[in-house]
């Protein structure tokens, strides 16, 4: 059975979504990962705390809180009305917004605990050498948690392809705009038809299982290449 325009339209927007979103987590979440690994103090346990809440949080109180942030009559909807001419809430732009804070973790946590593990005399040679803090970044942390970096993508990436809750509160279900495969899936079910339902579930099975098959065959080859 061929896809339909709206499943096509369905999997474009995911996979748009999904590509910007990983993107802009890698710009953001890289920095911050960094400087988390690289603090001592306390404090900064606070901010960990933010980045990790939406692992725990449930996905629509989230997107429930963006909602009223991202309404026509506060400042930001404001503020993006005036830039762009059109109301943030219910578009893709604020799928992407959402989709960031919501998938923030799956990217900043692997590269936080990859950078943790960069040994220190790595970094202070470096620094002797008279590298600065990103030179030493750049020459000695990034080479060495390359493998994290894909890892990293990958999580945010497949975590984005399979939300449902944050993008039904911000994107509503539009045809065309808002409407990812998750929330096509969850249209298919309402409707009852089951056969379409199956086979965009399918499709997001396979997709999951691929991809972690083929992180976790990555991640076992390499450990017994270390081994050996």
């Amino acid at each position: 059975m061929s896809l339909s325009t709206a499943e096509l339209d369905a999997i474009y927007l995911t996979l748009a979504l999904a590509a910007i979103t990983t993107v802009l987590l890698l710009i953001l979440g890289t920095p911050l990962a960094w400087w988390l690994a690289r603090q001592r103090a306390q404090w900064p346990a606070l901010i960990e705390a933010i980045v990790a809440m939406p692992l725990i949080l449930p996905p629509t109180v989230l997107g429930f809180y963006l909602l009223l942030l991202f309404a026509p009559d506060t400042a930001l909807g404001r503020a993006w009305e005036g830039l762009t001419g059109s109301q943030l809430a219910f578009s893709f732009s604020a799928l992407v917004i959402g989709s960031v804070i919501y998938s923030l973790p799956f990217v900043v946590q692997p590269l936080q605990a990859a950078f943790q593990r960069v040994p220190a005399r790595l970094l202070d040679t470096a620094a002797t050498l008279g590298a600065s803090p990103l030179d030493q970044f750049r020459s000695v942390a990034a080479p060495l948690c390359r493998r994290s970096f894909v890892t990293a993508a990958s999580l945010g990436f497949a975590h984005t392809v399979g939300e449902f809750g944050v993008v039904l509160m911000i994107g509503g279900n539009i045809p065309g705009e808002t409407q990812v495969l998750s929330i096509a899936l969850y249209d298919y079910v309402e409707s009852l038809r089951f056969a379409e339902a199956h086979r965009l579930a399918a499709g997001l099975v396979v997709f999951s299982l691929v991809l972690l098959f083929a992180l976790y065959r990555r991640d076992r080859r390499d450990s017994w290449r270390i081994r050996a």
